[in-house]
């Protein structure tokens, strides 16, 4: 369904009843909300009301050109769409750039969020990353590559999953890579990977945020993730009042997908701790 909220529109996708959970993917090219939870959200959606969100920019959601900073830009517009939805307080499972969103907004609104479940997001360019020097620019390098040369293809995109996503590039079905591809074929996402400047908004810093989410925090983190290592949730799990760190084995960036009933036990348990 479309839903408007204030200025913009987003797709969202409705799954189950009960408490209100919001799953907020990751950023890279072709990810929508489908893509990154499908495998996992019917499992979810036997006891909750799964809210699946194509974040602005991606998927069916407006292609809008954000300016100021991001990270505000993107918690106001989902607080508005929760308003929309006549969602008061809800959990958020999250994903990559998804999370760092809601980490952001659990920050800001702090009445709207009661526990946040958060994989392979970067809020701080800082503290230990993995591969370094160039852990920080890793997604935008592959972005660009594979936007690039001749531009994208099915087999580029399967390569990006297997290099920097998977554990097990033998695991990786050949339908994920296709709604992947296809959706990064949009002419309007093209567009955007094609702009000299600077279309996602200027990227901030969420070091204070960290420190004033109130809600509980459970960084659910793969052990051979490409982009952070393990390390680099501790950290944050240090740096959030509430903070608390899983690490799954045989998964690396999109755990999500790769150990789907593992997740599914690991963050159930979690949220409905809350309920």
């Amino acid at each position: 369904m479309f839903v408007k909220a204030d200025d913009v529109t987003f797709h969202v996708t409705e799954l189950g009843a009960g408490s209100p959970t919001f799953f907020l993917h990751g950023g890279g090219p072709g990810c929508t909300a489908w893509s990154d939870f499908g495998p996992v959200a019917p499992l979810f959606a036997a006891g909750r009301r799964c809210l699946l969100v194509d974040l602005l920019q991606y998927g069916k959601s407006e292609k809008c050109v954000i300016t100021g900073p991001m990270w505000d830009f993107h918690a106001a517009r989902i607080v508005a769409l929760m308003d929309a939805l006549q969602v008061e307080r809800a959990d958020f499972v999250c994903n990559s750039w998804g999370g760092t969103i809601a980490l952001n907004l659990a920050a800001k609104y702090p009445e709207r969020v009661r526990s946040l479940v958060v994989t392979g997001s970067m809020p701080v360019f800082y503290g230990p990353l993995a591969p370094l020097p160039e852990g920080g620019r890793r997604g935008r390098n592959a972005r660009d590559a594979y936007y690039g040369g001749e531009g994208p293809t099915w087999a580029k995109m399967r390569e990006l999953m297997a290099r920097l996503e998977w554990f097990d590039p033998g695991a990786i079905p050949g339908e994920t890579v296709t709604l992947r591809y296809e959706q990064s074929l949009d002419p309007e996402e093209i567009a955007l990977a094609g702009r000299s400047d600077n279309p996602r908004g200027d990227w901030q810093d969420l070091t204070a945020e960290l420190a004033a989410i109130e809600a509980p925090v459970l960084f659910c983190w793969g052990m051979q993730d490409a982009f952070l290592t393990p390390d680099y949730p501790l950290m944050l799990a240090r740096m959030v009042p509430r903070g608390q760190l899983f690490v799954m084995d045989r998964a690396a960036h999109h755990l999500q997908e790769e150990r789907p009933e593992a997740f599914h036990s690991v963050v159930s348990g979690f949220l409905d701790s809350f309920r």
